[in-house]
This record gives structure tokens, sequence and C-alpha cells, in this order.
């Protein structure tokens, strides 16, 4: 897995593009970690692009979760971007659609 964290629009909103497979051990760290960085650098809007996801384990569900309720201790949000079939099957299952903010593309989750 790897991950490509930046921002647009000045820093206001943040991106960050997950690659790979999201399981836990260093991948969930590496993107929690990308997550505190942003929330400390002030960021109160957070995009997520899960178009480059294969696959997701709880570990991966729990990392998502984890970021969202961060951002919304500070007041931010998170959108979800590019879900794929299979992450998408899986937000369904768990009832999670309903929780996230869900688009097609980064652009749209930035507008």
């Amino acid at each position: 897995m790897s991950i490509k964290a930046k921002t647009e629009l000045n820093g206001k909103i943040a991106i960050i593009e997950i690659k790979g497979s999201l399981v836990g051990d260093g991948d969930t760290d590496k993107f929690r970690s990308a997550v505190l960085d942003f929330i400390e650098q002030g960021n109160k809007s957070l995009v997520i692009n899960l178009s480059k996801v294969n696959y997701m384990n709880s570990s991966g569900i729990g990392s998502i979760i984890s970021a969202y309720t961060s951002y919304k201790k500070v007041g931010g949000e998170i959108k979800l971007a590019g879900i794929t079939n299979n992450v998408q099957n899986l937000l369904v299952v768990t009832k999670l659609i309903d929780i996230f903010d869900v688009h097609d593309t980064v652009d749209e989750a930035i507008d």
C-alpha cells in the first residue's frame, strides 16, 4: 500500500490517496499519521480517495472511522471519493455508506 497526501485550495482541503490494500499494521499507521498531520495543521476538510484501493478489511475500515471521528471532534468533515465496487459493498454491508459523504470523483468531493 502507498499513501499520497496533499492539499488543495491554499491548504483548505486535504486529500489522501490510498493505493493498494488497506489491511492494518503499517498501512493503517501511515494513514492515521497522515490524518493527524492534517488535523495538527488546522485542516478541517479531508477527501479520502479510495479509487485505487483493491481490498480493505476491518482494520482499514477502523482507520477510516477513526479519521472520521478525529475530524468531527475538531469541527471538520471527511468525504470519500472514487470508492470501488469491493469497498462500496463493504460499506453497504456495514451500513457505513449512510454515515460517510461519498462521491464518484475527488473533484466532486471538493465541490
